[in-house]
């Protein structure tokens, strides 16, 4: 088939060759983001590098931080006074942290898994009011709650005493914020009606919470329960405000008052036990995840290879 016109010959049967340009080297949408990657790596090493060499130099054999005079277990266990678990300050801060840590998730998580599932049946002023100050507590930067709960146990509520039991409930009220946010974001993706519907099977309220709703909520329980551990086993503000002596203050803020002082690498194996520590219960918290929502996984699996069979 063809067209004459204008004296030209035009064949429509043979197609017309298309030539596409090349992008060039900057609008090429698919090329390597170089810079990204530098920045990325340059920030990681800049962020972890500092790391490392303080726990590489908490194996160190000398007392220098700084040279290296080979590897031992000295400032961990080997020195029969300064290494960190012969030190008797070093091991009541390593208790009264881990003391402190426990005892403030065991208690907070239980009570924002509560207040995260009032806050997402509740409805009303009342609800916002109480979303509100839970949101403040979040924000509120942490030297104003250490300065004003120092106050109040020191002039308001004497019958609350500094140390231990002070630490507690100042940690367990700014705490509350992390689990809340957590189970809550949970709870935007399961609809009521799986509560609903253990009702119609013959359970309480309770009972469809417990049974039902619960166990949906389990991976953002342990989640928030990660969080607040490695939160609060490095807190320091709100402790050092509300130790009432030695004998009640944390590894961190033993750390912060021996950094000042003549450090030994027993410093460094402190924070090192401190980074482990954190790491073990966020290790922990994923396998939890894991192995609770497996079968989740697997029917999202399934779901998705069946769609993509009826799509075929």
């Amino acid at each position: 088939m063809s067209i004459q016109a204008t004296g030209e010959h035009v064949d429509l049967m043979t197609p017309t060759p298309v030539t596409v340009s090349k992008p060039s080297r900057w609008r090429d949408p698919w090329r390597k983001p170089r810079v990204l990657f530098a920045v990325t790596w340059g920030y990681l090493a800049w962020s972890i590098l500092p790391v490392i060499i303080a726990v590489i130099y908490s194996f160190n054999d000398g007392r220098s931080r700084s040279t290296w005079q080979g590897f031992s277990f000295r400032w961990w266990w080997g020195d029969p006074l300064n290494s960190l678990f012969h030190d008797p300050a070093l091991r009541s801060a390593i208790v009264q942290s881990i003391k402190l840590s426990f005892g403030t998730m065991i208690v907070a998580v239980p009570l924002g898994v509560l207040f995260a599932i009032g806050l997402d049946r509740w409805r009303g002023r009342p609800a916002a009011g109480a979303n509100f100050v839970m949101l403040l507590s979040f924000v509120m930067p942490e030297i104003i709650l250490g300065v004003s709960f120092f106050y109040l146990f020191t002039f308001l509520y004497k019958f609350i005493p500094l140390g231990t039991p002070g630490q507690l409930l100042a940690l367990i009220t700014f705490q509350i914020s992390y689990p809340v946010i957590v189970v809550r974001a949970r709870l935007l993706s399961i609809p009521s009606d799986y509560e609903e519907a253990g009702m119609d099977l013959g359970a309480t309220p309770t009972q469809a919470v417990r049974r039902v709703l619960l166990p949906l909520l389990y991976p953002a329980i342990f989640a928030s329960a990660a969080l607040v551990f490695a939160d609060t086993i490095d807190d320091f503000v709100t402790v050092n405000y509300l130790s009432s002596g030695l004998d009640t203050q944390p590894l961190s803020v033993k750390i912060y008052s021996a950094a000042r002082a003549s450090p030994t690498p027993a410093v460094n194996a402190a924070a090192t036990f401190m980074l482990v520590t954190t790491l073990l219960a966020i290790t922990l918290a994923v396998l939890v995840f894991r192995f609770s929502t497996r079968g989740q996984r697997r029917e999202g699996e399934s779901g998705a290879q069946s769609f993509v069979g009826i799509q075929i």
